[in-house]
């Protein structure tokens, strides 16, 4: 049992598959699989901080939300529906993991904690927000949103027009200290699913809910800095990050520095809509803790914790 402390940021691949309509039992299913390559973690001893994305969960709350305002059913705030997947999300993955820690005879408590993460409310995000969330509409839907409720829209590449809301920098998480006490108890511990649920303090220092979306691996990042992780691991669903990414010429990175991989990250290797804020997440956590982190596929996650697969980022 070497106890050490290791953060996994699961991707979306290890909740939906794509193609995949999102039903409750395709998720569970997929979920089952992601909870059994976690447990050879647990096996070896490791203490286990998971935390997931939402972002097919979220659209899905947004469009029922969307669906019930005609039977006039008041919708929820975005950071509501943050909750609302954090809650979802962990039951089923809480749920899978204990049924496989079960089979192999291991007596440890798996617990979701529902997460907020401080953001500062200068953040710059908030006045050019670019993260987009939910489906697909038409212009007339979205000016008629704009008019409305006051909410920004933007045309998707000739696909449409989507929501876009702030994608601020998370500051700290809120529930830290609670957090720290269930893995010094032996817990498995899933925590700021989804990024966390945005909130800032208002100026008589209470905290309150924002509407943004905090980008999961790096909120994972600030996670695995507060509770002074021993290795940061994102799994997602290539092997291997690359430069010239599906290019004749792509390169998978295996063993590598912090400067040589900032080197490709300046040089704009690394889209900010897919491969880059991994990478900016790793860049952090190495620059700041002087440890290792990795990013590599799901069915690798043990061989990412020892370090001998996957992008493994070293100081």
């Amino acid at each position: 049992m070497n106890g050490k402390k290791v953060v996994i940021a699961l991707g979306g691949n290890a909740i939906l598959q794509p193609g995949q309509k999102g039903t409750f039992e395709s998720q569970l299913e997929n979920i089952k699989i992601t909870a059994k390559q976690l447990v050879s973690l647990v096996e070896r001893g490791y203490q286990l901080l998971i935390t997931h994305g939402n972002g097919p969960q979220v659209g899905q709350i947004l469009l029922q939300q969307k669906a019930a305002e005609k039977d006039g059913i008041p919708p929820m705030p975005l950071h509501a529906c943050g909750s609302f997947t954090q809650g979802l999300l962990g039951y089923m993955i809480q749920q899978c993991l204990y049924n496989e820690i079960k089979k192999i005879g291991i007596k440890k408590p798996v617990v979701t904690v529902v997460t907020q993460v401080l953001v500062s409310k200068d953040d710059p995000a908030f006045k050019n927000p670019t993260k987009p969330i939910g489906p697909f509409y038409s212009e007339a839907h979205a000016r008629k949103a704009m008019e409305e409720f006051g909410e920004i829209w933007k045309e998707d590449s000739g696909r449409g027009w989507r929501r876009v809301v702030a994608s601020p920098e998370p500051k700290s998480i809120i529930e830290i200290e609670a957090i720290k006490t269930l893995l010094s108890q032996g817990a498995i511990v899933i925590a700021s699913g989804g990024g966390g649920i945005p909130v800032v303090l208002d100026d008589n220092g209470q905290l309150i809910g924002v509407n943004a979306v905090i980008d999961k691996d790096l909120a994972a990042e600030r996670m695995a800095e507060e509770i002074d992780a021993d290795i940061f691991v994102i799994l997602t669903d290539v092997p291997y990050v690359a430069i010239n990414y599906k290019k004749p010429n792509q390169k998978n990175l295996t063993n590598i520095t912090l400067t040589e991989i900032k080197k490709y990250f300046e040089e704009g290797h690394f889209k900010e809509g897919s491969m880059g804020p991994k990478v900016k997440a790793v860049m952090r956590f190495v620059e700041n803790k002087k440890k290792t982190a990795v990013i590599t596929s799901l069915d690798n996650a043990l061989q990412a914790v020892e370090g001998t697969f996957g992008t493994v980022v070293s100081p």
